[in-house]
């Protein structure tokens, strides 16, 4: 079987190896697609050195086929088509509140444990969610993206005919975009690059550049003066906590969806004049799995256009070179068995 390793230095080797035994509770799959995360772009450009034992495989947005069943796991077949939620819950501390999503002691298979940018990969029975046999394996790999947009939306408690913003229109932003549209509200993103506002705008989505306008000026516009009630901080820079509470309305929920790595400088003022809530969102729940199989097989989203490109495993380091020099592009897949 392939397997590619990151080894550092922005490098990742490809190579031939036999697949590990399948031991009790854990099966086999065989990988179809492997999509590329923003966090695999931090693996790549050694952010999470730190955290990742190399020469490591990494991914974690996998559809595949099962192809094998380890002792003891049953309601599954060879051949069954699923995703994975990549989690891996530790022991339970006191400190979690029952959210074991998100855990103290939580491991992410895929950055803390071998992923799935390989021919065969071994993962635990209960991380695997079921896809329909009519949905392409291609909008399968898409399923763990989706189930991040799917959480964020429902723990901003957005309803239909409310106004969303979305500041960030990369990957997630546009598939919460997609998300929140289906769910009744009225949705606008907020996105510095040129190309990426005219994809949003191919797939239905008001867009507009911050750079190019007066971004507060465009909400006050598209909401008819109401402002946001929900604004999800997809972009994980500055610019956007520093945009955030300005497009909120009173008692507006904002929601903060992207990594910052650093601390921001946050407007606490308006959070205390306008009452504004800020809601924290990390990956998801077996829930938003559900949730975003459905929306995915239903064809009600346009999932197509929102892959860039699919290449094989054997160009995985073009891949990641083709993403830094293309930052306009959304979702791209790796190919794992021919």
């Amino acid at each position: 079987m392939k397997a590619a390793f990151y080894s550092g230095n922005q490098t990742f080797e490809l190579k031939s190896s036999q697949p590990e035994p399948v031991l009790p509770g854990m099966v086999r799959l065989k990988v179809a697609y492997c999509g590329v995360c923003g966090t695999d772009i931090h693996i790549y450009h050694g952010k999470m050195d730190h955290r990742v034992q190399m020469p490591q495989v990494i991914g974690h947005e996998v559809s595949a086929e099962i192809a094998e069943l380890g002792p003891d796991v049953s309601g599954w077949q060879v051949g069954d088509k699923v995703s994975v939620r990549p989690l891996q819950p530790g022991a339970d501390d006191p400190s979690d509140n029952g959210q074991r999503h998100i855990g103290k002691n939580l491991k992410f298979i895929g950055i803390d444990t071998p992923g799935g940018m390989q021919t065969y990969w071994n993962v635990p029975a209960y991380t695997l969610h079921r896809l329909p046999e009519t949905m392409s394996l291609q909008l399968g790999a898409l399923t763990e993206p989706l189930a991040v947009a799917c959480h964020d939306v429902r723990l901003s408690r957005l309803q239909a005919g409310e106004n969303a913003v979305i500041i960030g229109g990369g990957p997630i932003g546009v598939l919460i975009a997609l998300v929140a549209r289906h769910k009744g509200a009225n949705v606008l993103i907020s996105e510095p690059n040129a190309t990426r506002v005219a994809l949003c705008q191919e797939l239905g989505l008001a867009a507009v550049n911050p750079t190019a306008t007066d971004v507060v000026k465009e909400v006050e516009v598209f909401t008819k003066g109401a402002m946001a009630d929900v604004v999800f901080e997809v972009s994980g820079v500055t610019a956007g906590v520093q945009t955030m509470t300005q497009l909120a309305r009173a008692r507006g929920r904002i929601v903060m969806v992207a990594i910052h790595s650093e601390p921001r400088p946050v407007d606490l003022f308006r959070f205390f004049w306008r009452e504004l809530q800020l809601i924290g969102t990390r990956v998801y729940e077996p829930e938003d799995f559900d949730e975003a199989i459905t929306l995915a097989a239903s064809d009600e989203l346009p999932l197509d256009q929102f892959i860039t490109q699919i290449s094989p495993l054997d160009a995985i380091q073009s891949v990641f070179e083709t993403i830094d020099n293309n930052p306009a592009g959304l979702k791209y897949l790796l190919q794992c068995t021919d």
